[in-house]
């Protein structure tokens, strides 16, 4: 059995577990159960009623939250030629070629997200080994392999979030730091929720979204009722 800390209990003890809470309600309790002395991040957890098995139900995509996530990201763009200024002049942290790919099969790994251009996936390939365990390999699906390389930077930075559902059928998503007002926190919830509710795959059949967490990064989770 986990042991909780002693500010972990009485923020659990604000929260009435056998109760689904609606998205208003429970980003505000999420702020006052958050124990950490840290702006800490606000997430939501989904449990969905899908076989990611099968492809049509490996949901997975990438939106930009209306009011960002409050951490700013990282970028390398890998590109060749005038896609480099382009990425440059939209605020891209590295940007390179062959050069920057033989840095990462080194082991440089100071960015968060790559982004890259459809004529350079083939260099990017070879490194499937290194990027695909680290959620890194570039992707059509999310958006970041792309010529329009500039507004793929400037999505990122205004607050792009990716989701992917894992093996066991779950997704989790930040939708921003508990210094957010409330509303801007709900409001990116249900972005994020529409998003991944749209996605519904035809063949699942009754319930799809079976559970709805939002919790801080050491605080308590709150269920949350899903909206129809």
């Amino acid at each position: 059995m986990a042991k909780f800390g002693k500010k972990y209990m009485e923020a659990a003890q604000k929260i009435d577990r056998s109760k689904l809470y609606p998205v208003d309600e429970a980003v505000k309790l999420a702020k006052e159960t958050n124990t950490a002395k840290f702006d800490a991040s606000v997430e939501v957890s989904f449990k969905l009623n899908v076989d990611p098995r099968h492809a049509d139900q490996q949901i997975r995509g990438a939106i930009v939250l209306p009011n960002g996530t409050g951490k700013t990201q990282k970028v390398c763009v890998i590109a060749q030629g005038p896609k480099e200024q382009e990425a440059k002049d939209a605020g891209a942290d590295f940007v390179g070629g062959k050069e920057l790919l033989d840095q990462i099969a080194k082991g440089w790994f100071d960015f968060d997200v790559i982004v890259a251009t459809p004529n350079m996936m083939g260099e990017l390939g070879k490194l499937g080994r290194v990027l695909g365990p680290k959620g890194l390999m570039p992707n059509p699906k999310t958006g970041t392999v792309t010529m329009d390389v500039a507004k793929a930077v400037e999505d990122i930075k205004k607050g792009k979030v990716e989701y992917r559902v894992d093996k066991e059928g779950n997704i989790n998503v930040m939708i921003g730091k508990v210094s957010f007002e409330e509303e801007k926190l709900a409001e990116n919830f249900r972005t994020i929720y529409n998003a991944i509710a749209k996605a519904r795959p035809a063949a699942v059949k009754g319930t799809y979204i079976k559970n709805l967490v939002i919790s801080t990064t050491m605080g308590p989770g709150i269920h949350v009722a899903v909206e129809k």
